[in-house]
């Protein structure tokens, strides 16, 4: 029989985080964001879990293709914008927006508007303006003549403005709050005639005065959150549920020690768990003692390191549990964010990095 490690992906969840998404944002049009494979849940099941939104937004040029081939007919939103001129030519093939955030973008688009226009072709484009982020994005203070240039390209349709908040999720941080970020925007958008992009999913969630045409919600449409508050506090449902069983029981006394490094020493009488998942099916080698996992839907905790293929767990107090009892590492149950705050990373990366020999299924 296969190893028992499962990752069951709930689409009908993905379409209630859509909902909720867009319930917090009345009035908007929302991009689903669909990168890196649908955060790890398959770009395929996104764009079915996703098929409310207005638009599906992701960084990858040939999954956008593969969008389209899949029947995708709504927008596509290129996040991070075209690589080099060839690009211009797959977007205009496939129908496909895209950011631009810098002077070499315009001097593309430039270089092939006669070309481009000749064909008939208008994109439509979102000016990405930095306004703290230092990531991507023209200078407020540039942003108004960066407006005007774009404008000015006649194979240039909409011009939708936007930017990326850094902290969100911390309206009182120190160094850039997100009012700063806020008033930037306004400052270099003054003005200009274009619909607005500004909210991520900490925007939507924790600030909805903002006033947007289009929002851009991305971990929280997979059941995560990206601070102030939880899941469950937001009406967000997991997405994801990384699942396995006990195959093996160790009746340990007082004083043994538990798995490589032998970090921990049993403080009495245990039973320890062995759990079919370890960091090459994507659970964090660093995943700390006291890491919660379910076990028959109890919880209970991580105890020892985990390795590539197994992790161990206490089940001094779960004396019903046996091999075969099952076990939820992260998912319906046990949040996601949970497990990760507990490792000190993001649930983005623990979806993102599930392993391909994981077995995936529906559910």
């Amino acid at each position: 029989m296969p190893r028992p490690i499962l990752a069951t992906i709930h689409v009908d969840s993905m379409k209630h985080n859509l909902a909720v998404a867009k319930a917090k944002s009345p009035g908007a049009k929302a991009w689903g964001v669909v990168k890196a494979h649908g955060y790890g849940h398959g770009l395929e099941r996104a764009m079915r879990g996703f098929a409310d939104a207005d638009g599906l937004a992701l960084i990858e040029f040939d999954n956008a293709v593969k969008l389209r081939e899949m029947g995708w007919k709504k927008p596509i939103l290129l996040l991070e914008g075209f690589f080099g001129p060839a690009d211009l030519h797959t977007m205009a093939g496939y129908e496909l927006q895209a950011a631009v955030h810098c002077n070499q973008q315009l001097e593309w688009l430039e270089a092939a508007q006669d070309q481009l226009a000749a064909r008939g072709i208008r994109f439509d484009l979102h000016l990405k303006m930095n306004t703290g982020m230092n990531r991507l994005g023209f200078m407020p203070d540039a942003f108004a003549a960066a407006h005007a240039r774009l404008s000015a390209i006649r194979c240039v349709g909409s011009i939708t403005m936007m930017t990326h908040f850094a902290n969100a999720d911390d309206v009182d941080h120190p160094l850039l709050p997100i009012r700063e970020q806020i008033r930037r925007f306004e400052r270099g958008t003054a003005g200009l005639p274009g619909a607005r992009s500004l909210s991520n999913s900490a925007g939507v969630l924790l600030h909805q005065e903002l006033k947007n045409d289009w929002i851009r919600p991305g971990i929280m449409l997979y059941g995560g959150t990206p601070g102030g508050g939880s899941a469950e506090e937001f009406g967000l449902q997991a997405t994801m549920t990384l699942s396995s069983e006990i195959i093996g029981v160790q009746d340990i006394a007082a004083g043994e020690l538990v798995g490589y490094g032998s970090r921990f020493r049993a403080e009495g009488q245990m039973r320890v768990g062995v759990v079919a998942c370890g960091y090459a099916d994507g659970y964090p080698r660093v995943a700390p003692l006291g890491t919660p996992v379910l076990v028959d839907g109890v919880r209970t905790r991580l105890v020892g390191r985990v390795s590539m293929d197994m992790l161990t767990v206490d089940l001094t107090d779960l004396p019903q549990a046996r091999i075969g009892s099952p076990v939820v590492l992260w998912g319906r149950g046990l949040p996601i964010d949970e497990v990760a705050e507990q490792a000190g990373t993001i649930g983005y990366e623990l979806m993102c990095a599930l392993a391909p020999r994981v077995p995936v299924v529906e559910g």
